[in-house]
């Protein structure tokens, strides 16, 4: 309708969104968003957990929104109350995965260039051969080398494809992307030389937190990427305890960045935070550690946005279905950019979460490639 046909200048004039910034909690089921901690994996057997009594102590609660509010208190406390919250599927919210293959590059791919892709089909570091939303935005005059990347995973800097892309990233994990490495503070740096890894191919959060809030406060960039691992890491280990200590850890993370913003003049009153997964799990007491194109509802997702031009909605129910592959547009769409004018393949913008009439949020099947 009207409003994506406008010009530009236009659109970028009626919102107040300068700043973008994404952030990712790796493979964090709705489940758990919507009603915290489950019942059923608190235990040895089905999660893994040693000390049922602590678990229970920091996240059982008697009903799901006590249970959320404990997990993830940020989330439901200023998103809720200022932003919007969607994926409940018990409320007739649905946001899913769209590629068909449910695990992490091909959901990072989607959300990140607007559509699944059936080349990108494995997790392995192979260049991305589409060109993302980050990467497109880049080349715009406000945001040419305003624009940066952080992730804990050593595939990110293939899933943006920084050989051709040359956004800044941290960290850089090869020396093939040393020259577009961010330098982190020296402590940071010492720190993370000397303290032993879990995995091989993924840091610690925090140190991914303190290495991105660092760079905010130095170099105040418009569009920044932050995905944090460690959620999808413990509960393929199935330990339901450390990955609900580390989904509480994350919406911490995310406090702080958005008291960081709100701290400052350049982000106050003029940025949007847009939190997701890139896949849904399993359900029950073995599938929850699961995902991929054999688990069955692995697609479901959820997606929280907070900022000017998102209406104060709360959690959403009985909307129209969304998809991943709507966020890249949705994100142009905030900075007053047309991202499926460019890429035709695109989901198009979640107009309700932007505060403007539009087309409507459901995505229309992209076309064979």
């Amino acid at each position: 309708m009207a409003w994506l046909s406008l010009p530009v200048a236009a659109r970028a004039s009626a919102l107040k969104t300068q700043n973008v910034f994404l952030i990712i909690s790796d493979g964090l089921r709705w489940q758990e968003v919507f009603c915290g901690a489950e019942e059923a994996l608190i235990n040895k057997e089905n999660g893994g957990v040693a000390d049922t009594n602590a678990l229970r102590q920091s996240y059982w609660r008697p009903s799901p929104e006590s249970r959320r509010c404990a997990l993830l208190p940020f989330m439901w406390t200023e998103i809720a109350q200022h932003g919007q919250i969607l994926g409940n599927q018990a409320k007739g919210s649905v946001v899913s995965v769209s590629n068909g293959k449910k695990f992490s590059y091909p959901g990072y791919n989607e959300i990140l260039s607007g559509s699944g892709d059936p080349r990108v089909d494995s997790n392995d570091k192979r260049p991305n051969p589409n060109v993302n939303v980050f990467e497109w935005l880049s080349g715009s005059a406000g945001l040419k080398g305003r624009v940066a990347v952080f992730g804990t995973w050593d595939v990110f800097p293939y899933i943006f494809n920084i050989e051709r892309s040359h956004l800044p990233i941290w960290p850089g994990w090869e020396p093939r992307f040393a020259r577009w490495e961010i330098s982190a503070p020296a402590y940071l740096t010492e720190l993370r030389s000397e303290t032993p890894p879990m995995w091989e191919d993924l840091m610690w959060d925090s140190f991914l937190f303190h290495a991105a809030r660092d760079y905010v406060k130095r170099s105040h960039p418009r569009l920044l990427f932050v995905g944090f691992g460690e959620t999808d890491e413990w509960a393929h280990a199935g330990r339901y305890d450390q990955y609900l200590e580390a989904a509480h850890r994350v919406d911490q993370f995310v406090r702080r960045l958005w008291e960081v913003a709100q701290s400052m003049r350049q982000y106050r009153g003029k940025t949007t935070f847009i939190l997701t997964a890139d896949h849904g799990r399993g359900s029950g007491p073995a599938a929850w550690k699961d995902h991929g194109e054999k688990v069955a509802g692995a697609e479901g997702d959820w997606i929280a946005i907070i900022g000017p031009d998102t209406a104060a909605l709360g959690e959403r129910g009985q909307t129209q279905p969304v998809t991943e592959s709507q966020l890249a547009a949705t994100i142009a769409a905030l900075l007053g950019e047309d991202y499926c004018r460019a890429v035709p393949r695109s989901g198009v913008p979640i107009t309700e979460v932007i505060g403007t009439p539009g087309r409507s949020s459901q995505g229309t099947p992209n076309p064979p490639r």
